[in-house]
């Protein structure tokens, strides 16, 4: 459960936000506060999760430091949005892996990689390691088939089975029914404001990210980030296709659509998570919470890594560096599916069912 003083910090916020409403324009927030009357540890959840950290509050708020009432609405969210994270947790002695996360996962990835070179070169010789692979099975002559199949496809179903008992766990203890998280329109409206990342918008001004001023440029880097990330999921959705089902093995060739979707995608993610690293470092701290940071940093640098280490095996796929870079980026891949559930990620879980009972409470002001 969050602290009894993260809750209390932020029922307190949403109590004096909720009797000036001069922010009620600005995201999802505001129009789902003004729904209530009070705030019970389930409201404050879902409104935690609702906010996209835009920051259009802090920078319009009268109460914002170093008036006396010290609202900080960006920062208080952010602080219980990872104490949902560690109560939604699974197993929950993991939910340690939340405290100094940036740490976590920096030492998780740097052990991936050496845990993937270690085997490469204890399985193969050198002269395998190290030769030029042209053609069908190429990477497989250097890393078994097997050997990347069976672990990367265990820790998927790991991966979905996790988020899918999460969200279930989260919309119960925000007082939803099952039947609401299915509901078909609010699912739709859902993925509607996911696509155009709707509550970063701010009507039509962008965010005050980094700093006080109005920018689009954090919406665009994640539009880079997310339609990448997809991208690359459509490519090793494709390959894998290809490979189990038309018994086409990989590498495949330039134009082909794995290699045109997972370069586009790859491309993509460079730019949305360096231009969110460089954003990250040029922020202004007042509105954070420090705690989150590192978690904020390591996920997109791990991000980043995943794609720079893909688009070099591409470029280098047919030189002698090839078998080094596969296992260097094997490793990264592991790295980024053991964090997965227990880093920054998960944010987007949350968000979404957020958004869903969001739609649904819209839906129901209006009829």
């Amino acid at each position: 459960m969050p602290s009894s003083e993260v809750l209390k910090e932020a029922g307190r916020v949403m109590g004096i936000c909720n009797a000036c409403r001069y922010c009620e324009g600005f995201c999802a927030v505001y129009p789902a506060m003004e729904l209530r009357r009070t705030f019970s540890a389930q409201d404050l959840k879902y409104l935690a999760n609702l906010c996209h950290n835009c920051r259009g509050c802090y920078y319009a708020c009268q109460y914002a430091p170093p008036h006396e009432f010290a609202l900080n609405v960006p920062k208080t969210f952010a602080e219980l949005r990872l104490e949902v994270y560690r109560e939604f947790t699974r197993p929950g002695y993991l939910a340690g892996l939340f405290r100094r996360n940036g740490r976590w996962v920096a030492l998780i990835s740097i052990l991936s990689i050496a845990l993937l070179l270690l085997l490469l070169f204890v399985c193969q010789a050198p002269s395998v390691v190290f030769a030029t692979h042209i053609g069908e099975n190429a990477f497989y002559r250097v890393v078994p088939y097997m050997l990347i199949a069976i672990p990367f496809s265990a820790l998927a179903i790991y991966i979905v089975t996790n988020f899918l008992i999460g969200i279930l766990n989260f919309w119960y203890a925000t007082g939803g029914a099952l039947k609401e998280l299915v509901d078909p329109r609010a699912n739709v409206q859902a993925i509607k404001d996911v696509l155009q990342l709707k509550y970063l918008d701010g009507g039509g001004y962008g965010c005050n990210y980094p700093d006080d001023r109005f920018s689009m440029a954090r919406r665009w880097f994640h539009h880079f980030v997310f339609y990448g990330f997809m991208l690359c999921f459509a490519s090793t959705t494709i390959a894998a296709i290809y490979d189990h089902f038309l018994h086409w093995s990989a590498p495949y060739p330039i134009l082909s659509w794995p290699v045109m979707l997972g370069t586009v995608g790859g491309l993509a993610l460079l730019i949305g998570t360096g231009g969110l690293l460089y954003l990250k470092k040029q922020m202004d701290r007042a509105p954070t919470a420090q705690r989150t940071f590192g978690m904020d940093v390591g996920f997109l640098t791990l991000l980043f890594l995943t794609s720079l280490t893909g688009m070099l095996l591409l470029i280098l796929r047919e030189t002698p560096a090839m078998g080094t870079l596969l296992g260097v980026h094997l490793g990264v891949v592991l790295g980024l599916f053991i964090t997965m559930p227990y880093g920054k990620f998960v944010h987007a879980v949350y968000r979404y069912a957020a958004l869903v009972r969001n739609a649904i409470e819209q839906s129901d002001e209006i009829s």
